[in-house]
């Protein structure tokens, strides 16, 4: 795996496998390596993040998990960028079909068991990794530009208020982060959008 890409690898894992499953068991347990996987401009705050997550109890991360990513009552944050992009906060509207286009011309197919969309915020860090193993940095141009910045910041920023373990709040902090870090890396320029949630 290239080394650039094992930040979003975890960061990815995290936002969408639960916290008991074997992929997130293994993150979890490499939590206190955030802080060394990048040349942070603000450091202090990701080895705040890195011990925050270290020290949350993983029965209340399950729960909120359960929360926050599995639709138990009303979503708070919801995961998908169509809610935020599409007028009616429809799953699978427009930007999801131009997410799965997009997707499709670069040849990467979703493979997991559930019939969901791709846009999920854990799935589109999955595939930015993959694409920076590859070495196609058009993709992850047109990803970060295109696809996520114009809806993540406010999704972090849910996902923030909404944890109450505050495991996903350090999360989405890590999450906020990096995404500043790998936009300035690849000179990105985020598409304005209007916001519907």
């Amino acid at each position: 795996m290239s080394a650039v890409a094992v930040l979003p690898r975890m960061l990815g894992t995290l936002f969408y496998y639960s916290p008991n499953s074997e992929e997130a068991k293994g993150v979890i347990s490499q939590l206190s390596d955030l802080p060394d996987l990048l040349d942070w401009q603000n450091p202090s705050l990701i080895e705040d993040a890195a011990d925050h997550m270290g020290s949350v109890e993983s029965v209340n991360l399950l729960y909120q998990f359960s929360l926050l990513f599995e639709g138990q009552g009303a979503m708070a944050a919801p995961p998908w960028g169509s809610v935020y992009l599409d007028r009616e906060n429809l799953l699978l509207g427009e930007t999801a079909q131009a997410y799965r286009k997009f997707l499709i011309s670069h040849q990467v197919e979703l493979d997991t068991d559930l019939n969901e969309p791709e846009d999920q915020f854990g799935l589109m860090i999955l595939a930015m990794a993959y694409f920076m193993e590859t070495e196609n940095d058009d993709a992850v141009v047109e990803l970060l530009g295109t696809h996520l910045l114009p809806w993540s910041g406010r999704y972090l920023e849910l996902l923030a208020e909404a944890d109450e373990s505050g495991f996903y709040r350090a999360l989405a902090v890590v999450a906020d982060e990096f995404l500043k870090e790998v936009s300035e890396a690849y000179e990105v320029t985020a598409e304005t959008r209007q916001l519907y949630r």
